[in-house]
């Protein structure tokens, strides 16, 4: 039997594969949006992978180094070091800010990159755990470690605060939860940059300790050095990442770091549940809201072109009801073409959102299982949006085939 819907299609091609690839944009519009929260979630997950910790320590009263601001004395490691089950522990800080290339002659504006910059102990939990190439942070001052997100080069300066630092290793897939590039840099000058007060600062601070008669006794000497000297003193971190022993459960660590450290201290599951249900949870509901947007403009779209496309033939329609075509088959007819219609849609958008994901300045993780969905969530919006032309086409009269 011929098929009716191929030969309608043949008769306006065009029109047809224009629509089709119109759609197709949106489409790839949606599996794009798809695909970036999905970046999220997968950026969110290597952020903890990457900081090689089974708990993360943190300030009492708060969701942890990634969601909130945590501070902690660094001699906190001590204490937890000494708990049973733990196998290592290790300081380390995290601060978002903007990284720009080193002081160069030649360069009149340098390049901004806005990064977290994590401070760690070399061959403790939260080193970047491996490097596409250079090498290691072994100094203790004034060496970096990139992810090659931020387009820095080894042997490159680049300016954090106040100091240069020298780019002696490159990593990959280094990101913090909202997909900014990490940079690396030892565990003192982290602590400098973030909590250090600029040299103006410190000179008013010192001003107003010396002014204040409780703090400048004449008869109480080196008092006055002592306050200052402490306040210039950098002893804060945002977390203590630990490892704990083989065979050790996370939670049996947890519960006496809570108790009698009166610490806050989170598991890997607990992390991720921050990270993915609270941190990110407002974007996702702003993706999804626009995937049931993209949904509901594909679906006119489609239902506005079938609808055309019939209203454009209701002589043929006549004609075949005439000659004692079945309803079924007409209603059949435009169901393929709308079908036919999504088909070709989800083609072009597969193919152009796997084609522009890598060019997002964000991660986007197009999976097989969202595609696979998407699929059939096409096919079924294209066979209710094709109702509309089916109910048109099963009242048209078989007299206006000769009617005029």
């Amino acid at each position: 039997m011929i098929s009716l819907a191929g030969r309608d299609i043949l008769h306006s091609w065009g029109k047809f594969v224009l629509t089709g690839v119109g759609l197709g944009l949106l489409i790839g519009v949606t599996l794009t949006m798809a695909g970036v929260y999905r970046g999220m979630v997968d950026d969110a997950r290597a952020l903890l992978d990457n900081s090689g910790a089974d708990l993360w320590v943190v300030q009492q009263g708060t969701q942890g180094p990634y969601a909130e601001s945590s501070s902690l004395r660094d001699d906190v490691v001590r204490s937890v070091l000494g708990l049973p089950g733990v196998a290592r522990a290790a300081n380390v800080t995290y601060l978002t800010m903007q990284v720009r290339e080193g002081a160069s002659p030649m360069r009149v504006e340098a390049r901004e990159v806005r990064a977290m910059i994590v401070g760690f102990e070399p061959g403790q939990p939260g080193e970047p755990g491996y490097l596409v190439a250079g090498r290691h942070i072994t100094r203790g001052h004034y060496e970096a470690v990139v992810d090659v997100r931020t387009g820095y080069k080894l042997g490159q300066l680049i300016r954090i605060r106040r100091h240069d630092y020298m780019v002696v290793g490159l990593t990959q897939r280094m990101v913090s939860s909202g997909g900014d590039p990490m940079v690396f840099i030892p565990l003192k000058d982290a602590q400098e940059a973030q909590f250090l007060k600029d040299n103006d600062a410190i000179l008013n601070d010192r001003a107003r300790t010396a002014a204040n008669p409780a703090l400048n006794r004449p008869g109480v000497p080196g008092l006055l050095e002592a306050i200052q000297a402490s306040q210039v003193a950098n002893r804060n971190v945002n977390t203590v990442l630990v490892q704990v022993q083989p065979g050790v459960s996370a939670q049996t660590v947890a519960e006496p770091i809570r108790r009698w450290k009166h610490l806050e201290a989170y598991t890997r599951v607990q992390m991720e549940e921050i990270l993915v249900a609270k941190l990110i949870a407002t974007s996702a509901k702003q993706i999804g809201m626009f995937l049931v947007i993209l949904a509901i403009v594909s679906a006119a779209i489609v239902a506005f072109i079938i609808y055309t496309m019939t209203l454009g033939k209701i002589r043929e329609i006549a004609v075949l009801k005439l000659i004692g075509t079945r309803n079924r088959t007409i209603a059949g007819m435009i169901l393929q073409q709308a079908l036919g219609l999504g088909l070709i849609g989800f083609v072009v958008g597969k193919v152009s959102a796997t084609f522009w994901a890598p060019i997002f300045p964000k991660y986007v993780l197009l999976e097989v299982n969202d595609a696979l969905l998407g699929f059939g969530a096409v096919m079924v919006i294209c066979a209710l949006a094709s109702t509309l032309a089916i109910r048109a086409a099963l009242k048209v009269d078989p007299a206006a085939a000769i009617g005029g």
